[in-house]
């Protein structure tokens, strides 16, 4: 491979001797890293089997979801970095490094929604929802008010999100927000820790719910949030 890639105007050995720490962010972040086979990304193994979270998800909803879209976001995204700087960087330092770029926006949507999904099924476990405990449920009362006030805020930006994105509990510094995001959008590339994410993309939920989304917001927000997770997202 070139030392020095043409389209993406950077050295391979400066980028990733500047972004190669970012290969144990996922793990930090309480998942494990984008696994690497024979191509550059592999799709990360499911926490649970197909039919864990039903009745709220289907084994037929989380099979094309993850089965179809998540790996043929995968599938792209490892022919669009082919033979660049980028199939040896780490998911995260692609997502960063092509961010806001609209030449690389093709790579950055393929690579933001591989993040995007592995982050969505870990914030999901069967029997999770409820109110959570210790550290993460005194912030959430302290950035909040409180619980049911948090609650509010993520299902109105879930069920908001006008067309395809995401819901999400982040930390900024010492405060929670609920943020949400279009597309493939993701709070990495704005500076702040995502805790737990919910998919509101159609495919997520049309299968089970048609055009009620408000039915699926609400179904998981009670019953499959991974408050476990979430705390071990925290800084």
């Amino acid at each position: 491979m070139a030392e020095h890639d043409k389209g993406s105007g950077f050295s391979r050995r400066r980028f990733l001797q500047a972004l190669g720490g970012l290969a144990a962010s996922a793990g930090m972040l309480g998942f494990p890293a984008i696994a690497r086979g024979a191509l550059p990304f592999t799709l990360p193994r499911l926490p649970y089997p197909e039919n864990a979270l039903e009745p709220v998800i289907s084994a037929r909803t989380l099979g094309f979801h993850y089965g179809k879209h998540h790996q043929g976001y995968v599938n792209n995204l490892n022919k669009l970095v082919q033979g660049t700087a980028l199939a040896d960087a780490p998911l995260e330092a692609v997502i960063r490094e092509t961010a806001g770029k609209p030449e690389q926006s093709a790579i950055f949507n393929n690579a933001a929604q591989v993040w995007n999904h592995t982050f969505y099924w870990h914030s999901m476990r069967p029997k999770g929802g409820g109110r959570p405990n210790g550290r993460l449920g005194e912030l959430l009362a302290a950035s909040f008010g409180s619980y049911e006030q948090f609650r509010k805020a993520f299902a109105n930006a879930a069920v908001g999100q006008f067309g395809s994105g995401w819901a999400w509990l982040v930390q900024d510094g010492g405060q929670l927000k609920v943020v949400k995001t279009p597309n493939a959008e993701t709070p990495l590339t704005g500076g702040m820790k995502p805790l737990l994410t919910l998919d509101v993309w159609e495919h997520a939920y049309y299968l089970d719910y048609q055009n009620r989304r408000p039915e699926y917001v609400e179904a998981v927000i009670d019953r499959l949030l991974n408050w476990e997770f979430a705390a071990r997202n925290l800084a």
